[in-house]
């Protein structure tokens, strides 16, 4: 900082701060002392000086106009000195007994902690797991939500995709080509933009062979991101116009293959079969589309004017010009997709119409990464506040009951002379350091907490391999800490150091009791309601877990052992030669004991979903607009019979139909009656719009839910042997293999071996159970389910902890009432009822709010809850029944205490 700017940042910094003659203070006598001392060579010295006077200054003068010490003519004094024109004040002395008040507070209260241990025990324990489970949830949210992209100015970033309202494409789709060139070429509130496509592929080097996911994209992807890399270059517009077959590396790739080398560079790798050299490997925090991407490629478009219209396999990212909008550049591109017919031309009456409906979906990238974990990790990071809300008002009453103890000797010191404000912060002080220690030891629990949180999330979370305690999450427990010590020390200290406190020297201790009868009992409510807050949601998610769990996905997923591999041989040459291939290794692998049926499909349930096509009928005839947009998949083996799909009615394929080439086709329930309503499916044709071969429908099997428990419909489905009558329909990729066996968590190094010997180049991959897919794929709610329970189980014993602490308070309180209740003949049964109606009524209250709140609360469970309505009557009634139960557990035992008094003890000791 320089000489001149440090008293005009004061200045500027104070003026908001403090009134006219306060800021004429620091502005006119701090800065001519300033540059007086700066003349004289004080330099460093000088501007440090400015810096500790001005928010000395600052600090004492807020302080003192809070406690409001207005001299008789109407201007403020700071320890008796006037403002502008006097003498400076002596500042050092005011802060050096300020600290050292403080400091002597603070000795203070650890000794009385010392001297109640098993206080100040629960009350840390308490404020430790309620501050550590939010500073691990907010550890989540900051690397997931709040920071989830690496990349410069990343809130000029957007993805751009296309919808087409009022046709057969389902929501959002990517785009071609011709859109990214005409974009490129005419939005000018683009600043730039790229294309890509990732999938899984075969990479091979010398030493080894993976499946791994790799993009395709243009030259430009990279300098839109604004990414550079650790190591060599990226791809520029020269790789383009030479087709150069050039690739970056990930860091993580970089490390596993090449042990860091910096040789890597200009190696060669073969993705699908094309040679390429590695040019550039990038930084470990470069993660796109997501972390599992260990490559790119370049994916030249060629000659622009050879563009085919149509080919929607790409998306687009975009960078905004400073100032731009989503909703502005959206609006620009609408009319350009519009004129894409008349540049391009080609893509027949289906695309005219897809042009006609088209709208540009621009959303920022952001959004795009955090997809639908956004609302469950806030759902979360609320659930767990209200667990520190109810554990600061357990505290409180913890603190209030202890408060009431000095209660008398407050009033002694008041009477003595002290301030309100030294009385609140003797009390404050207390509570400041129980808070400090809660954060600390809550700190120590979100340490060992965060990675197993990490472990137990479900995939598809982006960035969570960077969750991690960093300063911002610390800085959030300091934060919290401070919330919590006003939260459940700054009423105590207020009420305590009232100035009428000194009327409790004549008071009696029937008046002490009945004091913040209301305040206790109001916390026990927030504490009930919030409690039942979150057991009702738990509960709603906990019924649609159930009721997911009983989903029926149309195929048995257990005993099931899948993988795939990939091989990559010359002899695979055609269709029959591909059959006996996979034929060959499907007899390998039923001959491993244990196995008792082997099959393949080219897309798995639950995985990778289905590849779509559109396809014409004898009834459909060949009117473009009247092709059936549908599921179709590739199966060999004893697939259906693996899989426990049934057959509805006709038959499956034969051996000769799958090796040979056929014409043959099955269809699912759901396919038959959208194509052929009404009609026996059997003996008709289908044709794929692409193709010109007619296909016999020789069966019809039962629906299955491809994606996941949550379809409201299972998928319509068409399913073609393995190898088919085109000539290249055989090729389809790399399939799935289905093993039904019940050693399917012990078999994969048996599999594993079978396939080095059958076929050593092939990498076996996507080993799962398909009890593991299913367990992921309803892995998010049986996440949520699982912390909002763990939440809601904390509330409710703090919540039980709250009555119980409230209830023994009140009958510690009440003994000689108690007694000479007794003493007069009542029961101890009625005794013991009286307490349990008194806490009965409190957590009644409670639930009634509890209800209300939850009415409302639950609708943002909307989207996570499946099979159960947000407003579940008998949800509702269950857990407020429960909270009732646990409320009574809570009030016997003060109440039982009650019921044994001693009447004689009770009367004659004091």
């Amino acid at each position: 900082m320089s000489v001149v700017r440090a008293p005009r940042l004061a200045r500027r910094l104070l003026a908001s701060a403090l009134p006219d003659d306060a800021r004429e203070y620091v502005t006119n006598e701090l800065e001519e002392v300033f540059h007086q001392r700066h003349a004289a060579g004080g330099g460093l010295h000088a501007r440090a000086w400015y810096w500790r006077e001005a928010l000395s200054f600052t600090l004492r003068f807020a302080i003192e106009r809070i406690h409001e010490h207005a001299t008789p003519d109407g201007g403020l004094a700071l320890n008796g000195t006037g403002l502008p024109g006097m003498p400076s004040p002596p500042r050092r002395g005011f802060m050096r007994r300020t600290l050292e008040s403080w400091m002597r507070d603070f000795t203070y209260a650890i000794r009385r902690l010392l001297r109640a241990p098993g206080f100040a025990f629960v009350t840390v324990l308490t404020l430790a797991l309620a501050i550590g489970a939010n500073t691990a949830i907010f550890s989540v949210v900051d690397a997931v939500l709040i920071n989830p992209l690496s990349f410069p100015n990343a809130d000029r970033l957007v993805l751009i995709r296309g919808l087409a309202p009022g046709t057969d494409l389902p929501g959002e789709f990517a785009l071609s080509p011709e859109f990214y060139v005409s974009y490129r070429d005419q939005a000018d509130k683009l600043e730039s933009i790229g294309m890509f496509a990732g999938g899984q592929t075969t990479v091979r080097s010398p030493e080894q062979v993976d499946r791994l996911f790799v993009v395709q994209m243009t030259s430009t992807l990279f300098s839109t991101l604004g990414s550079k890399p650790v190591l060599g270059r990226l791809p520029i517009k020269e790789d383009d116009d030479k087709n150069a077959p050039v690739m970056v590396i990930s860091h993580q790739l970089w490390r596993d293959w090449f042990k860091f080398r910096p040789d890597a560079i200009g190696k060669q790798l073969e993705v699908s079969g094309t040679r390429r050299t590695i040019i550039g490997v990038m930084a470990p925090d470069f993660r796109f589309p997501n972390a599992n991407y260990s490559a790119w490629i370049r994916a030249s478009i060629g000659d622009e004017t050879k563009i085919v219209a149509g080919q929607l396999n790409f998306s687009l990212i975009g960078r905004m010009k400073p100032g731009v909008r989503p909703e502005d550049l959206a609006a620009q591109l609408a009319p350009i997709a519009k004129r894409l017919p008349e540049r391009w031309g080609g893509g027949g009456a289906r695309y005219l119409q897809l042009i006609e409906h088209h709208r540009p979906v621009v959303r920022p990238l952001r959004d795009q990464l955090v997809g639908e974990i956004e609302r469950p990790l806030w759902i979360l990071l609320g659930t767990v506040g209200v667990v520190l809300l109810i554990a600061c008002a357990n505290v409180a009453n913890l603190f209030t009951v202890r408060a009431q103890g000095q209660r008398r000797a407050m009033a002694v010191r008041q009477a003595l002379g002290a301030g309100r404000a030294t009385l609140v912060r003797a009390l404050m002080s207390e509570a400041i350091l129980l808070a400090v220690l809660g954060g600390i030891a809550g700190v120590l629990i979100a340490w060992i907490g965060v990675p197993i949180l990490v472990r137990a999330a479900p995939e598809g979370i982006p960035n969570l391999d960077n969750v991690r305690l960093n300063g911002f999450a610390l800085a959030f427990t300091a934060g919290l800490s401070l919330f919590a010590a006003c939260a459940f020390g700054l009423l105590p200290a207020i009420r305590l150091s009232s100035p009428v406190m000194v009327d409790d020297l004549r008071q009696g201790s029937r008046s002490v009791t009945l004091e913040g009868r209301f305040s206790r009992n109001g916390l026990v409510v927030l504490q009930t309601a919030s409690a039942l807050v979150l057991l009702v949601a738990a509960g709603l998610l906990g019924r649609s877990f159930i009721a997911m769990s009983r989903v029926d996905p149309g195929f048995s997923t257990k005993d099931i052992f899948t993988f795939q591999m990939a091989p990559q041989r010359p002899q695979l040459v055609d269709g029959p030669t591909w059959g006996a291939f996979h034929r060959g290794f499907m007899t390998r692998l039923a001959a491993i004991p244990g196995v008792q049926s082997v099959g393949f499909v080219n897309e798995l349930p639950f995985d990778e979903g289905a590849g779509r096509s559109r396809f014409y009928t004898d009834r459909s005839g060949e009117n473009p607009l009247g092709a059936t947009l549908m599921a179709f998949t590739y199966s060999g083996g004893d697939y259906f019979k693996t899989m426990d799909i049934d057959v509805v009615k006709g038959r499956l394929f034969d051996q000769a139909e799958e090796t040979v080439g056929s014409s043959s086709v099955i269809v699912s329930r759901a396919a038959a009656q959208i194509l052929w309503p009404e009609e026996d499916p059997i003996g008709k044709r289908l044709r794929n719009a692409d193709r010109t071969s007619w296909h016999n429908v020789i069966g019809v099997v039962d629906d299955v839910r491809l994606q996941n428990f949550r379809q409201q419909n299972p998928d319509p489905m068409i399913y073609f042997p393995m190898v088919g009558p085109e000539p290249r329909s055989w090729a389809v990729g790399t399939p799935a293999y289905v093993v039904k066996t019940p050693r399917m968590d012990s078999i994969a190094s048996e599999v594993r071996a079978v396939l080095r010997e059958y076929a050593p180049e092939a990498p076996m991959y996507r080993v799962f159970t398909m009890t593991q897919l299913a367990d992921r794929a309803k892995a998010q709610l049986h996440f949520m389910m699982l912390l909002l329970a763990i939440a809601a189980g904390l509330a409710v014993v703090l919540g039980t902890v709250g009555i119980y602490g409230v209830l023994s308070y009140v009958v510690s309180r009440r003994t000689r009432e108690i007694a000479v209740r007794m003493a007069l003949g009542a029961k101890a049964s009625a005794v013991r009822r009286m307490v349990v109606i008194q806490g009965a009524r409190v957590t009644m209250i409670g639930v009634a709010v509890g209800i209300v709140i939850a009415l409302a609360a639950t609708r943002v469970l909307d989207t996570l809850l499946f099979g159960v309505d947000a407003f579940d009557a008998p949800t509702f009634a269950g857990m407020a029944a429960l909270m009732m139960l646990i409320a009574f557990a809570a009030s016997y035992i003060p109440a039982r205490r009650a019921s044994s008094v001693d009447p004689l003890q009770s009367l004659t000791i004091e």
